[in-house]
């Protein structure tokens, strides 16, 4: 049976001992996990964080934050080693709270533009840079699934077919593939082929709106998603990922000029009764 979070960002930009208190609200909202922002490993406050999960039975998933001094495939050594460090301890991190998931863009920083696609030398430093995080993930549980982005906010890997590729050259059960249907409505040529072709590597799907409201309020293509996910028995995480106005930081990153719902929190609880209406039936 599927199950159903929410990203912390929605609120917050960033997590730390004040921010856990974000996770009972959640819990009253009806989820049955939270994606937690891990911006620095050394603000999560461990013990507190596992308290407030074991109070509220919520599970908890990692979600990589990506700048430009903790790159995978910098040109700068120092710069890839950080990146890989980084990693590590969120994968840490998320292993010591319970959770065996983790999410996001890690292959590369966020907002990073060259001017140009990938080239062969960058696909090899991710390949050696990832290939050695997602062996020190399966030691600890824990499984990587990397997220294509579209193209305004990568050049690295916009597609599902991408994504894949690195999986295979990777070659690692605990290195799989998170499909966001935001970035999916600029860069696939259909949902279905993207989650299909993507099949057994898939591990993590973020259900989010082609403005990044509410789901099911746009044009991303529901009914295709839902069968897709449905051929494939997809039994995990279906994850809101949306932005606000009042999380400026946050707001300015993935531009955010406007209220694309009502709040916050009308965004996830009607958000989070259009997925379940939706996984009841086709799931």
């Amino acid at each position: 049976m599927a199950k159903f979070g929410v990203n912390l960002l929605l609120w917050a930009d960033k997590f730390d001992r004040e921010t856990v208190d974000l996770i009972p609200k959640v819990a009253d909202m009806g989820f049955d996990g939270v994606e937690i922002p891990i911006f620095d490993p050394s603000t999560v406050d461990i013990p507190h964080t596992k308290a407030a999960l074991k109070d509220t039975g919520l599970h908890p998933i990692a979600c990589a934050i990506m700048g430009p001094d903790r790159d995978p495939i910098n040109e700068d050594a120092a710069i890839r080693e950080n990146g890989k460090n980084y990693l590590k301890a969120c994968i840490e991190i998320i292993a010591e709270l319970g959770g065996d998931t983790y999410i996001g863009p890690m292959y590369s920083a966020v907002g990073k533009l060259v001017g140009r696609g990938r080239n062969q030398q960058e696909w090899d430093w991710g390949v050696e840079v990832l290939g050695e995080v997602a062996e020190f993930a399966e030691q600890r549980g824990v499984t990587l699934a990397i997220e294509p982005l579209n193209r305004f906010e990568t050049y690295f890997i916009n597609i599902a077919e991408d994504a894949v590729k690195l999986a295979k050259e990777i070659n690692n059960s605990h290195f799989k593939v998170h499909l966001d249907t935001f970035h999916m409505n600029i860069e696939e040529k259909s949902f279905s082929q993207a989650l299909l072709n993507t099949g057994e590597f898939l591990h993590h799907v973020h259900c989010c709106e082609n403005d990044r409201g509410t789901p099911g309020t746009g044009l991303v293509n529901w009914t295709e998603t839902f069968e897709s996910l449905g051929k494939l028995n997809y039994d995990r995480w279906l994850v809101i990922e949306s932005f606000t106005p009042a999380v400026k930081e946050i707001a300015a990153a993935t531009a955010i000029w406007r209220d694309i719902a009502p709040s916050a929190e009308v965004l996830a609880t009607e958000g989070l009764a259009f997925l379940k209406k939706m996984a009841g039936k086709y799931l």
